[in-house]
């Protein structure tokens, strides 16, 4: 399963600026390791933040982001969801809390979970964390989360790697499987 975190995304925190050159690139590579996905059958999940508008719908925050001009439209016309993808809305950092996350992909009968996204060190890492608590073998190709600064991004791939066992190489850097 290909779980995307936050990439749908309006940018309206502090910290916006930083992030939005890194999410653009993470979003071009997360875009290419989708398309390579999608064609061996893998399903992509979008996980993300409902930004406290609790009368949210996924589609809709889809279009509010396309309407957006710079970066939140780039993001979306890079990684626009297929009618086959899956939305879930998550309340906080991680995917699995207060979500049907773990539900769906026990049903999906999932073991393994590419997980790209935003931000590395806040939702990426809380949502691999959950997921390695729950057993889950992890990818979370290095070119496809992106962080407020280089520091933090290189901080939370070490330590997925190392505490979560997480494989970190990039997403050109592993062959693809089902």
């Amino acid at each position: 399963m290909l779980l995307l975190i936050d990439f749908v995304n309006p940018l309206k925190f502090p910290g916006a600026q930083r992030i939005s050159r890194p999410a653009i690139a993470a979003a071009r590579h997360t875009a290419r390791l989708k398309a390579r996905l999608t064609a061996r059958g893998v399903q992509a999940i979008y996980a993300n933040d409902n930004f406290g508008a609790w009368r949210s719908e996924f589609s809709r925050l889809v279009e509010s982001c396309r309407r957006r001009p710079g970066p939140s439209r780039q993001l979306v016309e890079l990684l626009a969801p297929a009618p086959s993808d899956i939305a879930v809305l998550k309340p906080r950092h991680s995917a699995f809390f207060a979500t049907p996350l773990a539900v769906l992909l026990a049903q999906l009968g999932a073991r393994r979970l590419i997980v790209a996204g935003l931000a590395a060190d806040i939702c990426v890492l809380f949502t691999a964390s959950d997921a390695f608590q729950r057993g889950f073998e992890l990818w979370v190709p290095a070119d496809c989360v992106a962080a407020e600064s280089a520091a933090r991004k290189r901080a939370a791939l070490s330590f997925m790697a190392r505490v979560l066992k997480a494989d970190t190489r990039a997403s050109r850097g592993r062959a693809v499987r089902r």
